[in-house]
């Protein structure tokens, strides 16, 4: 018996290329601004704006939203998503062109989520 050697085959993960690639990129996806929009009762939508720098004032880009777009908003304390923004309405275009216009974020770092 010894002249046999049994191989046992090893698992086989055909994924574990693409899982090293997504370890990579999921370190990346903290530089996107997320721009996504929740829909309320009715005709009623709210926008968030999630990922800003730290280093940025919400409150005084909140104040600037508002004061552009004529609505309403504030900020919330998210236990895991940290600072975000919420805005009345569907304002997810609005938003990202301003951000973009006024240099807090590069046009290729913001995703806008939603219908």
């Amino acid at each position: 018996m010894s002249d046999l050697d049994v191989q046992i085959p090893t698992a086989f993960d055909p994924f574990a290329e693409a899982n090293a690639g997504d370890a990579g990129a999921a370190a990346g996806t903290k530089d996107y601004v997320h721009v996504r929009i929740q829909q309320r009762n009715g005709r009623k939508s709210l926008t968030t704006v999630q990922g800003l720098k730290k280093e940025f004032s919400y409150s005084k880009i909140l104040k600037d939203l508002k004061k552009e777009f004529c609505c309403n908003g504030t900020v919330v304390q998210d236990p895991e998503l940290g600072q975000v923004i919420q805005l009345q309405g569907d304002q997810r275009k609005n938003v990202s062109n301003f951000l973009v216009q006024a240099g807090i974020v590069k046009k290729e770092h913001i995703k806008i989520h939603g219908f």
